[in-house]
């Protein structure tokens, strides 16, 4: 089953954590750090996750999170397909888990992202690109993706 993946950076951790649960009908995050929370949900199939790690509130960035790698295969094909620009990674660690992902920019300028989780990871993770903020989301995709949908 595939599953819908928004995340969000918020300003106030506990205030937002407040506000999703009791939107998902008071539904306890599967996971949970100081910086970090996330929600798996199967109605709606969701995994919605928010941080605060000072980045800019609001959307993050979308994806689809697959549960095989012939999912993943799948979904890689259809960002083939799209003739979209990807940057694929293997084993990295985003938001205290390993996973083996693609990233995307929409037209609009949206990070998308397909994973599959590997394991649970002890850290954040990191940002890719060597100049951004230890806060950054470690999730978005790098500037050199980003400058290449610029050119199509």
């Amino acid at each position: 089953m595939k599953r819908m993946h928004i995340h969000v950076s918020v300003q106030n951790l506990d205030e937002s954590i407040r506000f999703y649960r009791a939107m998902f009908g008071n539904a306890e995050p599967t996971v949970r750090k100081v910086d970090y929370c996330k929600w798996e949900l199967d109605d709606p199939a969701v995994n919605f996750a928010i941080s605060q790690r000072g980045a800019k509130p609001g959307v993050d960035h979308v994806g689809i999170q697959v549960q095989t790698e012939a999912e993943l295969a799948e979904m890689n094909a259809r960002f083939a397909a799209a003739d979209l620009p990807v940057e694929a990674q293997s084993g990295t660690t985003c938001c205290y888990a390993k996973s083996d992902k693609a990233w995307t920019i929409d037209p609009q300028g949206v990070a998308w992202e397909t994973f599959l989780t590997l394991e649970s990871a002890p850290t954040f993770g990191q940002a890719r690109d060597a100049g951004e903020p230890a806060s950054a989301a470690c999730c978005t995709p790098s500037a050199a993706t980003i400058a290449f949908r610029s050119r199509t």
